[in-house]
């Protein structure tokens, strides 16, 4: 593949952008190489500057669950761009999206759009140390919530430590109020509910570990979290970002049976535009402005344009589901890995999610997931990539698979797999 065009790109946008990229994920300095900068998409394919097409795992990140460009959402888009791009007044659009919210997710009965996950995770934990009157967070080390200051928080020294900054810029005083304990652990959730018994305001978790690889949570996992958040009056948030709409109609909380308190989205409800959105029960949600003295606002929000390309994608999902023949494609792939690899990897697969750690240990957390060898993945990333085939640039991040990566596309990934690890091998 000719990348001259790529290079010639990445070397223009270094002089305008920080690093050349407007989000660190898109670098490709933990794989080597310059970054490929996108021409078009269409299906399970993006083309670079160049007309280089590539089979596509990345997916804008989990967002394209029906592909890129499907005709209904483009349509909604065009139409919706048609009548106004802004109006920072309320639409008709926002309730119809709400009430397909409220109809996939029982756990909620009001909802409030935002513009971002990052967004829509940082305002559930305002309003639920508005609503406890309690400062102190519990996360989970490795999973990502946005880069909000409270949350970009890494693990301290010891169990029951407060976190520490993970970005200059962070204060202490503010990521002191987040604990971090460890995924899949409930020990080390208790540890520290022990330590602070009183100033818990909020469990925050993604039910699907997506953003150190895939880890999916054990038997009991989420259910144990949510009875700890019960017994200590804490609010449990179920960050489903990634996992709503994706893993089933009613995300991971309908495939686990765990009902939490607060949910927050993303990806999926925007059709492939910016948005976000956190609901829960009628309680707690009547606390945010204008009813109650949790502020929240935006411009933005709401914006009609994003709503409609939203509202399109989830009435596709609703009408025609298609969470059977996702888990069976992503259960190809899983095993196209398996039969390819030929040396000690780790496949990690929940529905269309799915990871390869290169590693022999079992990973169920973040300690084990950062064991996975990421030279060997870079060398893995860059031989797939000179076979048409396209994954996150970094060894912890998800691959995802949408209704658009038919029959022939597995079949053609499956080729390109079983090429790359021949390549490692050699």
């Amino acid at each position: 593949m000719n990348q001259q065009l790529n290079r010639e790109m990445f070397e223009r946008a270094k002089r305008s952008i920080p690093g050349g990229v407007n989000s660190p994920v898109r670098s490709f300095a933990r794989v080597g190489g310059d970054p490929v900068f996108v021409g078009r998409a269409d299906g399970p394919f993006i083309y670079d500057v160049s007309e280089n097409r590539y089979v596509d795992y990345v997916m804008s990140w989990g967002v394209h669950i029906l592909g890129h460009c499907h005709p209904r959402i483009v349509e909604a888009i065009r139409h919706a761009a048609a009548r106004g791009t802004s109006f920072g007044m309320c639409t008709q659009a926002e309730i119809e999206l709400a009430e397909l919210i409220k109809q996939a997710f029982p756990s909620v009965e009001l909802v409030r759009l935002v513009n971002s996950g990052t967004e829509a995770v940082m305002s559930a934990v305002r309003l639920a140390r508005g609503f406890t009157g309690r400062a102190k967070v519990i996360a989970f080390e490795g999973c990502y919530h946005g880069h909000s200051d409270g949350l970009l928080v890494k693990a301290g020294s010891g169990l029951a430590t407060l976190g520490i900054p993970a970005s200059a810029g962070v204060p202490q005083s503010i990521v002191g109020e987040t604990l971090l304990a460890h995924y899949n652990d409930l020990a080390s959730v208790e540890a520290l509910v022990a330590a602070f018994p009183d100033d818990v305001a909020c469990i925050l978790v993604e039910p699907v570990a997506g953003n150190m690889g895939v880890v999916p949570p054990h038997d009991g996992f989420l259910e144990g979290v949510r009875t700890i958040a019960d017994r200590i009056g804490a609010l449990l948030i179920f960050d489903e970002v990634i996992t709503g709409f994706r893993l089933s109609f009613g995300g991971a909380q309908q495939r686990y049976g765990v009902k939490p308190d607060m949910t927050c989205l993303g990806k999926i409800i925007g059709g492939g535009l910016p948005i976000g959105a956190f609901g829960g029960p009628r309680s707690v949600m009547e606390r945010l402005a204008p009813l109650g003295d949790v502020y929240q606002a935006g411009t933005l929000s709401g914006n009609p344009i994003a709503v409609a390309a939203g509202i399109a994608a989830l009435k596709t999902l609703h009408d025609d589901p298609p969470y059977e023949l996702l888990e069976k494609r992503g259960a190809y792939l899983e095993q196209a890995l398996a039969n390819a690899a030929g040396i000690p990897i780790q496949i990690s697969r929940v529905g269309s999610m799915f990871s390869v750690f290169f590693t022999g240990e079992l990973v169920t957390d973040y300690a084990s997931a950062s064991a996975t060898d990421g030279t060997t993945y870079a060398r893995w990333f860059r031989e797939l990539l000179d076979s048409g085939v396209l994954i996150p640039p970094s060894p912890l991040e998800s691959c995802f698979v949408s209704t658009a990566h038919d029959d022939s596309v597995l079949e053609e990934t499956a080729q390109a797999f079983a090429m790359a690890f021949a390549s490692l091998a050699s």
